[in-house]
């Protein structure tokens, strides 16, 4: 018997092995150092020293004293293994010589350093220990590098499947890239460094008391707390009175007293706007600079700030890095995860011996009976009834553990009926796990793993019940019970299976975080355990706690300034740099770890209608003579015999020719035709059945062209061509032509009847590839017409019950379907704007200048706009509602009200007349959106006519008010955009509903255990000095927190203020875990990792250092893991219902390459001067890459003078203002060297030399003013040129541009989020301004955050949104008495809050807001930067091609507008060369398309720049793979209609041609004739001349022979050639007019001959008889059949010349320009 193994790969990839070489050479004469033994005792000895340099430190040596001793006989015995390592490697590969010689290794080198260090460090011990050196030295920073020994233990496993080229570029491009997003980020923080130096400066200003003096500035002379404040009366915030306005810095207090951040100078600068963008601390900066300086200022920075670097910029730095390295992740995960088995089911395959002989795999169930119980326990154990009793049991076990509760400290836990129930649930799961043991055998049960854990369980709970044990750590193992409830739900049970099955990826990234946490903290300890009065890193497990701190990104601006304080004013820049790089890391870290509708039913409230009787309408039939009575009939019937005339004319339209070269439906055609851009109108296109049918008639064309193309490949016609590189765009030609010659194979095997055996394998690849086209072109159709059916069958659903039921589509069961009212109604609900984009007369297309206006007009009706504006305007009357002012008590706020009211109530009455309320099939309630819209109607109406004078605290009037803050949302249902985006956020919510309930069960688990161990030991006495309860009586002097920012110390015999208040014995604030509910709250702020920091020092100070393992564990899985994977399905939910998500690479890369062509622009580079003047020589000159460079460096250095703030006091700001008026000189020159160049003409179509100019014009203007008035103004308006000028980098650098433009695209794309997000924290506004409008001030709602106004509530919740504090502001709104003043008859008269509203409001709002919208915007903004990052071999169109494209396009548009005329195409295209070179010697066929569709598409008008390049685009890719179902079929219609139309055009002008020259020689044998008729008339008239003879006769014979004789080539022709042409009459006609012109024949002009009299006078008889015989076999001889007849051959060679796609003379026609 064999298990199944793993099956192994058919071809292995190469491995590329990255670590060390172990293996050296086998004749070396030391052996043990090839000994596997050896290798895995070093990693081993690696985690070893990494252990001994966390011990070593100078607090762990004093708390234990034997650890020195410990550390310093593993450092020795290391040192001693280590270096006879190196000695033997050394001595086998040489230390120089040799290719694999030691010092050549990059792994030995580091090795060796490893070794340096560690005898370094033992040396340094060895002098501590001896008292030479002091343990608190600085010395013990050469410890630092010891931790890096951990890449020891691990690099054995850099291999990756790739070869090593190929990881080479990866990490040589990964440098590029890094490197660009690099300076992306430094360009924002450079640039809001330099914002906040000129417009903040320093914050410096306190309010003091009026007594304080120079020098002697102590924490009783701040106000309490410390407030900011400005000098200038009019601005910022005023002392209150006893107190002044002072610079502390002029009152002699430090830089390292005043604090590190702030806006001094540039490197302050940007270490303050990297602490803000980490949205750690921003806000409080925010409100300095508010009472500091105008408040319009701070917000307008900040908010901008958070929204543009910390949002969007930093998290295109964090995704380009990221997806930079994504193909070495990819590596990992596979070396982490698909190297193992992960088949862990219940039931296990075998190999078995059959009787045969051979092996056979079968299916074992592990469930078999394999112990001794009786088959009646047996079948009891394996029956559902058993499991669901058992799960019913976990169920009850966890709701009476979830109910335990803190009851005092006097009651004994122990034996309590929570005790004695969970002795009672553990005795029945000790049962059942008995009673499965002997049903399966032991060996049976614990072969699956969910028994494992089961039995881990038994044991684990057994022991708990223990005495002693209970409320232990082994309290662990009742909670985890909860777990088993998972088997309840199948759905839930596979969806933790997909996301925790791979054990080793997750197992993987817990060892890579918890390693890396060890080697930084290892490191930090080192660096800082030396520092006095910093007590963070101090010992291992504090330097531990504070790293992990900084990878939460909470409270990690604390940790950092608490080091720079300690540290010193010299090593502050290198601390900071240290924790903003290891910040950085995290973030990183923390990021990384981040179908068609076929409904065939009708909605409920239309098939109730299916429960009524039928009832059709009848009519009777008047006016009609019979005998016999007349039945009534269906009015239906009727209706099919008056509208009959209507519906041929329909069916007659859409029989047209015309209407056959593209769809049926003229609305469907005219939505290609309309729109602007090619990739829109194709979008918009719809196809139906009836145009596939038409398809098929109009390929039927193509046939042979298509088979010719086939045979002509087979036949190996381009042998002996030369081979040259083929264009992208023949590529993707020849690969459509192939496609459908393999779809008509019967053509085909017709016409390749007979080729050579060469062939026959070709045959069959052709026929592998015919039939896989066919399956793609049946799967295509096969989805389109599963959901036409499914929508032709709701279609005939309504219409049967229409018919049989009479009530059905009547609004209100009142008005009829077909009523003037409703139809008057339906016309004023339907009317919208819709401007005709193209020419009524021409079809042209429109160059509209305002069509971004006319679409933003069109998007919604008429009546939505209205309704729009009017709530618009409704939600600003409501923005001047506040506690102080309300709408029951302000007329002027009536109005408004009213007004939404009455307009709403129009809206809905014509809406609800024309479409019906509920029971119609376009009713106004059939989605969400609709009950909705009657919702907030209801609440507005029964407001209005309430008023409610007196709104109580919590009361029903309350709870209105607040659902009337609703009616912002009414915008989500009038724009269809907004509509669209919650559809695709909360369609298909089941992951996210599965992701939710983990969540909440790993909040349950870890809520119950915290009450076990928790509950009621987190109280303490507010005096710290007082340890029991009993002692917690009387008052104290507690001190007051001043400042969080000044450094102050205390003098001798100061203390700080304070005031005495009484003891108390109570929980801490905002958290405790005395009963569940409690608990979960707390755990729902540590998931949010905000206040953890304070729930870990509180647990760890009350109840014991272990227990922080507790609050550390759920961080990592609740948060980390958790809450990453809450955020990933929720955009991954959003990303599939969009579409996204479920797009193949292609198709990802065509949608990219869309976005890429959206964001291109024409150059709008003038030309070079033809001749080599001044000119041309400037022009080498601006365009030289040396100068760019140059101008780019002088900009950087003139944004550099602004490095302080420009003052009118500081002597340093008038150098400054003069070195800028130089460069404004220089950039004056710059200019006036572009324009002379250029030409002022050519300099303005360049929109970035115009705005060089407006800068520019702007510093000229500011030297004269500089000059003549020398004042504040004058330097802030030369601070604004300098920062104006600086934004002219982005437009330089060429990668900057790239990622600004990534930046933009993703704000242009997520701009409807953005206003979602708007609109929700407007709602939340308004309701925050009802329920805590006049919540009284504490530790977090002061004077700047509150919600006394709705504006203040939008900065209360924006701040909510970075997660600032938010919890703290929570608690601060649930203030209950008798903590405040209580009123009964209104809310605006108390200064309480609202528990349970602040629970729902606050948790909601953080959930929707930062957890789904702010996380979505960020996804779309990671979704987008692969424009910047895709490579040359993810692009369809490189940058290279875009650029060339750009380059001939400024080429042909001579004058820079963006457009050309139709016909220039042809000169664009014969101009193009590369990959997007159109051969016009191998694809004239292609050429003609191209340039067909743009002469179609824009109907012979001007085309755009943007147009050509989505027509390139699309013929440049394979739209099989690259376009999505809908836009593929209206590509392929179009492309078909394309070469129908090109194809018909072809045989127009062959024929064309074919008539002149049938017309030519016609001529010409005519001339032949007459002058053979000339010559025999004057040869009779000589022999044969009787005066008698009559000569009109003979004349007339003759013209008759004539005219028989020419009849009969043109019948011929028009035999052979299937269409008419001229006549005998017509032609001679023809003659004559063209009788005194010149004719041209076969490309030469000749002249007409002059006619010759004929002789009339010739013999009756001779002359007919002779006349006759002579001249006809003259005619018979130059007989124009002849010449038809060749013709007719030319024409067959001509027409397989064209079908098979060479070149001809006759198609030259086409390519004249």
């Amino acid at each position: 018997m064999l298990k199944r193994k793993q099956s192994s790969r058919v071809e292995a990839q190469p491995v590329t092995d990255f670590g060390p070489d172990e293996s050296l050479s086998d004749n070396a004469d030391i052996l043990w150092i090839n000994k596997p033994w050896v290798h895995s005792l070093l990693r081993i000895c690696a985690i070893i020293s990494v252990i001994s340099v966390c011990m070593n430190t100078p607090m762990t040596f004093e708390h234990y004293p034997p650890l020195q001793y410990v550390t310093f006989t593993l450092d020795t015995l290391l040192m001693f293994l280590y270096t006879a390592e190196m000695i033997a490697k050394m001595h086998i590969r040489g230390i120089v010589k040799g290719d694999t010689s030691y010092l050549k290794d990059r792994w030995c080198v580091f090795d060796g350093f490893m070794v340096f260090c560690l005898w370094v460090s033992l040396v340094l011990q060895v002098f501590e220990i001896a008292d030479i050196v002091d343990q608190m030295s600085p010395w013990g920073m050469l410890r630092i590098p010891r931790p890096l020994i951990m890449i020891r233990a691990f690099r054995i496993y850099f291999r990756f499947e790739l070869p090593r080229t190929r990881i080479t570029n990866i990490l040589k491009r990964s440098g590029e890239q890094i490197w660009s997003v690099s300076i992306f980020l430094l360009f924002f923080l450079l640039l809001y460094g330099i914002l906040g130096v000129q417009m903040f400066g320093t914050f410096t200003y306190h309010c003091v008391v009026n007594d304080t003096k120079p020098g002697n500035v102590t924490w009783n002379s701040l106000a309490i707390p410390d407030t900011h404040c400005s000098p200038e009366l009019e601005e910022g915030y005023q002392c209150p009175p006893g107190f002044k306005c002072m610079d502390l810095e002029d009152l002699g207090l430090s830089r390292q007293e005043l604090g590190y951040s702030g806006f001094n100078e540039i490197g302050t600068s940007i270490f303050t706007v990297y602490e803000a963008a980490s949205q750690e601390g921003w806000v409080f900066l925010m409100y300095r600079a508010i009472d500091s300086f105008p408040r319009w200022r701070s917000y307008f920075y900040f908010i901008t700030l958070i929204f543009f670097l910390a949002w969007l910029v930093k998290n295109v730095f964090i995704a380009v890095i990221i997806e930079t390295f994504a193909e070495i992740r990819v590596q990992f995960q596979q070396m982490w995860g698909s190297r193992s088995s992960t088949t862990s089911t219940a039931t296990t395959q075998m190999f078995h011996e059959d009787a045969a002989g051979g092996w056979q795999l079968v299916a074992v169930d592990v469930n078999k009976p394999q112990g001794r119980a009786p088959a009646c326990l047996q079948q009891m154990m394996r029956s559902s009834v058993f499991h669901m009793f058992i799960l019913s049991m976990v169920t009850v076990d966890v709701i009476v553990a979830a109910s335990n509760y803190h009851k005092g400290e006097s009651f004994r836990r122990q034996y309590d009926e929570f005790y004695l129930a969970e002795v009672a649930f553990t005795v029945l799961f000790d049962l059942e796990a008995l009673l499965k043991i002997w049903c399966l055998g032991f060996t049976g049960y614990i072969s699956s793993s969910l028994h494992k854990f089961e039995l881990l369980l038994v044991i684990g709970t057994t022991l708990h019940v223990y005495p002693d044990l209970y409320h232990s750590q082994f309290t662990y193992f009742q909670v985890l019970r909860v777990v088993r409830l998972i088997k309840i739900s199948p759905a839930l049970e596979d969806f933790v299976y997909k996301i925790f099955g791979p054990g080793k990826k997750l197992g993987s990234l817990v060892v890579f975080t918890a390693s890396l946490l060890i080697v930084m903290s290892a490191i930090s300890l080192q660096m800082f355990c030396f520092v006095e009065e910093l007590d963070r890193f101090t010992t291992f497990p504090r330097a531990f706690m504070s790293m992990f701190q900084i990878l939460t990104q909470e409270g990690w601006v604390d940790v950092m300034d608490q080091t720079l304080n300690a540290v010193g004013h010299m090593w502050a820049p290198v601390v900071a740099i240290y924790f903003i790089l290891y910040h950085l890391f995290a973030t990183l870290l923390k990021q990384s770890e981040a179908n068609a509708d076929t409904k065939e039913k009708l909605p409920l409230r239309l098939r109730i209608f299916e429960k009524f009787p039928n009832r059709p309408q009848m009519v009777k039939i008047s006016k009609l003579p019979s005998d016999f009575t007349v039945p009534k009939i269906r009015e239906s019937f009727m209706k099919q015999f008056i509208d009959r005339q209507q519906q041929d004319t329909c069916c007659l339209l859409r029989s047209l020719p015309s209407a056959s070269s593209s769809s049926c439906d003229h609305s469907k055609r005219s939505a290609i035709e309309d729109n602007k851009y090619i990739d829109q109108k194709l979008r918009k296109s719809v196809f139906s059945i009836r145009a596939r049918n038409l398809l098929e008639k109009e390929t039927a064309v193509t046939k042979i062209l298509r088979a010719c193309t086939r045979q002509r490949m087979l036949s190996g016609s381009f042998e002996g061509q030369p081979a040259k590189e083929r264009s992208i765009l023949s590529v993707q030609h020849h690969i459509r032509q192939e496609r459908r010659s393999l779809r008509h194979g019967s053509n085909s095997q017709r016409i390749s009847r007979g080729k050579s055996l060469e062939t026959l394998t070709q045959d069959h690849s052709n026929t592998v590839r015919y039939r896989n086209a066919q399956r793609e072109d049946s799967e295509i159709k096969m989805i389109q017409e599963k959901k036409e059916q499914a929508e032709m069958k709701r279609k005939v659903q309504e219409e049967e019950l229409r018919e049989n039921h009479p009530y059905f589509d009547k609004p209100l069961f009142i008005v009829g379907r077909e009523h003037r009212f409703r139809n008057f109604c339906r016309v004023v609900v339907r009317a919208r704007f819709n401007v005709s984009k193209t020419d009524p007369v021409t079809g042209a297309v429109k160059n509209t200048k305002y069509h971004q206006l006319y679409d933003l007009l069109g998007l919604v009706t008429y009546l939505d706009w209205v309704m729009i504006i009017v709530t618009i305007c409704s939600c600003i009357s409501m923005m001047f509602e506040s506690p102080f002012r309300r709408v029951m008590h302000a007329p002027t706020l009536q109005i408004a009200e009213y007004v939404f009211v009455i307009f709403m109530s129009i809206e809905l009455n014509l809406k609800i007349m024309a479409d019906g309320l509920f029971f119609t099939p376009t009713a106004v309630i059939r989605d969400f959106g609709g009950v909705m819209d009657i919702f907030i109607y209801l609440v507005s109406l029964i407001f209005l006519c309430w008023m409610p004078q007196n709104v109580p605290a919590e009361s029903g009037a309350q709870l209105l008010m607040v659902l009337r803050c609703l009616r912002p949302l009414r915008i989500f249902k009038l724009v269809p955009q907004m509509r669209k985006v919650v559809r695709e956020l909360f369609s298909g919510f089941k992951e996210i509903f599965l992701v939710s309930i983990l969540l909440l069960t790993l909040m349950l688990v870890f809520a119950s255990f915290g009450v076990q161990l928790f509950a009621g030991k987190l109280a303490k006495c507010n005096d710290p000095n007082i340890i029991r309860r009993e002692d917690c009586n009387g008052i104290f002097r507690i001190n007051v927190s001043v400042s969080k920012n000044l450094n102050l110390k205390l003098r001798p015999g100061e203390k700080k203020p304070g005031f005495w208040v009484p003891r108390v014995w109570a929980n801490p604030r905002n958290f405790n875990f005395d009963n569940v509910g409690n608990a979960m709250l707390a755990l729902f702020e540590v998931l949010s990792l905000k206040g953890w920091v304070e729930v870990r020092d509180v647990i760890i100070h009350r109840v014991g250092p272990m227990h922080g393992i507790y609050i550390h564990v759920f961080v990592f899985l609740g948060c980390m893991i958790g809450l990453t994977l809450f955020v990933g399905v929720v955009i991954a939910n959003f990303n599939e219902n969009k579409g996204t998500a479920l797009l193949t690479v292609d198709q990802r890369r065509w949608e990219d390459l869309k976005s890429r062509l959206k964001i291109a622009q024409p150059l709008h580079l003038p030309p070079r001067p033809d001749n080599d003047g001044f000119r041309a020589k400037m022009y080498d000159i601006t365009q030289h890459p040396f100068f760019k460079r140059t101008i780019a460096l002088l900009v950087l250095a003139q944004s550099v003078l602004l490095s302080v703030k420009w003052d009118v006091e500081d002597p340093v700001t008038v150098p400054l203002a003069t070195m800028s008026v130089v460069f404004t000189f220089i950039f004056v020159l710059e200019v006036t060297m572009k324009i002379i160049a250029m030409s002022p003409a050519g300099f303005w179509q360049s929109r970035r030399n115009r705005y060089d100019l407006l800068v520019t014009s702007l510093g000229v203007v500011w030297v004269v003013l500089h000059f003549a008035l020398l004042n504040a103004y004058t330097y802030m308006m030369g601070a604004c040129v300098i920062v104006f000028r600086f934004f002219s980098i982005c437009g330089k650098h060429v990668t900057l541009k790239m990622l600004l433009l990534t930046v933009v695209v993703s704000m242009y794309k997520s701009f409807f989020i953005i206003v979602g997000m708007f609109l929700l924290l407007l709602c939340y506004a308004f309701a925050g301004v009802v329920l805590f409008g006049t919540v009284k001030y504490g530790e977090n709602i002061n004077r700047h955050a509150n919600f006394s106004s709705a504006g203040k509530a939008i900065t209360v919740l924006f701040r909510i949104v970075t997660g600032e504090d938010w919890n703290k502001i929570m608690h601060d709104c649930m203030v209950q008495p008798p903590f405040c003043t209580p009123d009964e008859f209104t809310y605006w008269a108390t200064d309480c809050g609202n528990y349970a509203g602040a629970l729902m409001y606050f948790c909601s709002f953080y959930v929707i807001i930062a957890y789904i919208m702010l996380n979505l915007l960020v996804a779309i903004i990671v979704e987008n930067f692969s424009l910047f990052y895709s490579t040359e071999e993810d692009q369809l169109l490189s940058y290279n091609d875009l650029r060339h494209f750009q380059i001939i396009w400024n080429m042909v548009d001579d004058k820079r507008e963006g457009v050309i005329p139709t016909f220039r195409v042809k000169f664009l295209l014969r101009l193009l060369r590369g990959r997007l070179e159109v051969d016009l010697d191998k694809d004239k066929l292609l050429f003609k398309h191209m340039c067909y569709e743009m002469e179609r598409l824009h109907n012979g008008g001007d085309v755009t720049f943007h147009d050509v390049l989505s027509m390139l685009s699309y013929r440049s890719v394979d739209i099989r793979k690259s376009l999505q179902l809908e836009e593929l079929l209206a590509r392929e219609q179009l492309e078909y209609t394309i070469e129908e139309e090109v194809a018909k055009q072809t045989i127009r002008m062959w024929l064309k041609k074919c008539l002149k020259r049938i017309r030519a020689k016609q001529q010409q044998s005519c001339s032949i004739i007459h002058s053979l008729r000339e010559s025999q008339q004057q040869e009779l008239s000589r022999f044969l001349n009787p005066p008698s003879i009559e000569t009109t006769q003979p004349s007339e014979d003759m013209n008759t022979n004539s005219q028989d004789n020419n009849m009969q080539p043109e019948t011929s022709s028009q035999q052979q050639l299937l269409s008419p042409t001229l006549s005998d009459r017509g032609g001679s006609r023809q003659d004559a007019a063209d009788a005194g012109k010149p004719q041209r024949k076969f490309g030469q002009w000749r002249l007409p001959s002059a006619p010759k009299p004929i002789s009339h006078s010739v013999s009756s008889v001779n002359l007919r008889f002779g006349g006759r015989t002579t001249v006809k076999s003259v005619v018979c001889k130059m007989n124009p059949m002849t010449d038809a007849a060749s013709c007719g051959s030319e024409v067959k060679k001509w027409w397989t010349r064209q079908l098979t796609v060479e070149s001809d003379e006759s198609g030259d026609d086409l390519l004249d320009i």
